[in-house]
Parts: C-alpha cells; structure tokens; sequence
C-alpha cells in the first residue's frame, strides 16, 4: 500500500437528516483532514449536513442526490466526471447506488468503501447483494453482528468487510465535578439525574424510560434529554400524558454534550428495533465514567457486557428497565464498579485514533487495488530507510 501519500476522499450522504451517522461522517472527516488528506462530502441541497459541515471545518458540495432515479445517476456520474478522487465512502442507501453505479461506468473508477451504518438486516434479493458483493469494494460496519448478517444473510465476502465502531475522543469525553456542571446548566442539585443524549427519534426509547419512571414508587431522580429530531411532539406528547413535566428536562440539541454527561449521575439508552450500531453516545458516557443502563438492540452488546460495563435489559421491557434503574439508583458501589470498568473499555478500545487509523488502513488499501490506484501506481512515492534511521521518499517506476 503507497501509504506515503495523501489521499483525495469524498464521503457522500443522501440523507437529508441528522444523528450519530451525520456526526461521525463529519468527525473521521475532520480526522483525515488533520492528517493531510484532502477530503470533502458531497450531500443533497436540503440536508442539515450542508448547513453544518462548517462547524466541524469540512468542505461539504451539495448535488441532486436524493433519488435513485436517472436525475440522480447522472448528477453522481457528472460529479465523478469532474472531480478527480481516490476514495468514495457512501454511506446511506440512495447514494451508495447512485455512485456505485455511476463509478462502474468509469474505467479509471475511485475506490468504493461502503459504510454500513446501522443493524436493520439487508434485503436478500439480487440488487442489494450486488450492491455489497461487487458495487463497493469495501464494506464497514459500526458492529460484528452486522458483519455477520452480511455474510450470512447476502454472501458477502468476509475478507472484505471489517466491523469499525464510533470512535470518541478520549480526552475531550472525561469525568467531571457533576456539581459544577449542574450549576452550570442550571439543572437541580438536590435529586438523582438519569440522562439520554440521543436524537428524539421513536426507536431511542425515550418514551419506554418515561414509562418506566412512571411504573417506579419514588421521586427522588429526575430525567435529562439531551437532544432533537422528528419524534419530539409524539414523546413531549407522552410526558404530558403521564404527568412528567416538572421531573424530565427538555434541553434540545446540544453541539457540546460533555458538560451534560458530566452532570449525570447515570446514562441510559433503552433502545429497541435492529437498527443500532455501536451507539456514540454510549462510548461517551462511559468515557465519562458513568454507569450505563441499555438494551441489547442491535450491536450494544459489543459496547456494553451486562453486570461489568453496565446493565442490560430486553428491549421494550419495561418492567425489567424499571427494576434495573431502580437498583442503579440504589446501589452506589455497583454504579461504581460499572462506571470505572466502563471508563477502562472506552479509553482502551473505542479511541477516536483508532477508529481513524483502521479507516485509513481500509482506504489505502481499497485505493491500491482499485483501477485509479493501480494507474496511479507507475510513478508513486515509496518510503525507504537510511541511515541512520530516518526515512526518505523516492519514485518507483511500475
């Protein structure tokens, strides 16, 4: 792999939307713009990641990209036409077609890695496989179990897939004085805090931790909901409706999430349905040094082991999610216990170098065997050593 030179990287999102997804594309791009790659995404006009790819300092292109239809084909084929790139990283559903198709047509065609973002199963039908098997060169997940469905479910290649989670940064996700931070925001200091940093989104289970607060015989804790999205009116709809107002706290979307972690005395993320990866904000939490109550939707379990990292429940259950947050609430040693294992796995595994260092592995090595790549490779820089130790560039003539 020419892992002496920089490369050229577009990530292209169709969706229009904004959560962890959005969050981590423009994260590892940052990343890879720190360590002198040249990388851009390329969303649709509408998308809140036009409007925020300033904030994290990406260059972020808009295009019709939000169909699979000819418009949408050939705005992505154009794009390609114009742009000279040694990477493409799909990641939603429509533009992965769209520039898997697109860069088929080309004969000196970027690499193309697939990032696989959440954990609902694909459709074994000829198309999707395709799609895995032979329109992406690459294919990343956020979890194993996704990896497996892949191989199992469409026959995709293991060897051509890797599971790559959500890396946080480590030194900006660390514990802090929960007092001073409660001042700060403005949050009681007198009761227990239960905090969700999560897009409002249905399948979060912000409503199943509401029930449950309902379900339990005490009042000493409040709720912290750090987050906006498309289900607000439905779950402030059910607090209503289940008394709630006064104990659960509504902040909205935060660009800064540390200071609110920091203020909790417990995270919990009761999520349901398959379509969870690794979950960011848990990473954080438990970088944060808090005790974790979650479910076993999706890939958590890669994150979370149940009674060492935190606590684990079905999904949906209630009753179960209920009795573990009563026993959290009540048990200072074992919220301990988890809070400091939790801390351990996270600075160990879930680092946002690392998650950037297994990315550029994939692309240099996607981008060596891809027909740009092996064009490319007649007059490219090698690294050689010399005396002494140091290292020098020079060019090799395929």
């Amino acid at each position: 792999m020419d892992a002496g030179r920089p490369l050229t990287i577009v990530h292209t999102e169709s969706s229009w939307g904004w959560g962890g997804q959005e969050v981590r594309i423009l994260t590892e791009a940052r990343g890879f713009l720190e360590r002198g790659h040249d990388v851009r995404v390329v969303c649709t006009p509408e998308s809140t990641m036009a409007r925020r790819a300033h904030e994290f300092g990406v260059p972020a292109e808009t295009i019709d990209i939000q169909k699979k239809n000819g418009a949408g084909l050939k705005a992505a084929y154009n794009w390609l036409r114009r742009n000279s790139v040694d990477i493409i990283n799909t990641h939603s559903s429509t533009d992965s077609w769209l520039f898997s198709l697109a860069a088929r047509g080309m004969r000196r065609r970027p690499g193309i890695v697939r990032t696989r973002h959440v954990g609902l199963p694909v459709s074994r039908n000829i198309a999707s496989n395709w799609l895995y098997r032979r329109g992406a060169d690459f294919v990343v997940t956020c979890g194993v179990e996704i990896v497996n469905s892949l191989a199992t479910r469409n026959g995709v290649r293991r060897e051509k897939m890797r599971s790559i989670p959500t890396g946080i940064d480590t030194t900006r996700f660390q514990p802090g004085d929960p007092i001073a931070a409660r001042k700060e925001l403005g949050l009681p200091l007198d009761r227990k805090l239960v905090g969700i940093v999560a897009a409002l989104r249905r399948e979060k289970g912000h409503i199943h931790l509401c029930e449950a607060m309902r379900d339990l015989p005490r009042d000493d804790f409040d709720l912290v909901f750090v987050g906006d999205g498309l289900s607000r009116p439905m779950i402030e709809e059910k607090i209503e409706e289940l008394g709630l107002s006064a104990r659960v706290h509504r902040v909205g979307h935060q660009a800064n999430v540390v200071r609110w972690l920091q203020a909790l005395d417990l995270f919990a993320l009761p999520s349901f349905g398959s379509v969870e990866g690794v979950p960011q904000s848990i990473m954080q939490a438990m970088s944060c040094q808090l005790p974790v109550l979650t479910t076993s939707a999706g890939s958590i379990r890669e994150a979370v082991e149940h009674e060492v990292t935190g606590l684990i429940v079905p999904p949906g259950d209630v009753a179960s999610l209920a009795s573990s947050l009563n026993r959290l609430l009540d048990d200072e040693a074992l919220c301990r216990r988890l809070a400091e294992a939790g801390h351990c796995v996270a600075q160990q595994r879930f680092r946002f170098e690392t998650m950037l260092d297994r990315m550029e592995e994939v692309f240099y090595r996607v981008h060596a065997s891809s027909p740009a790549g092996k064009a490319g490779a007649r007059f490219c820089l090698i690294p050689r050593q010399i005396e002494g130790g140091t290292e020098s560039m020079k060019r090799k003539s395929a």
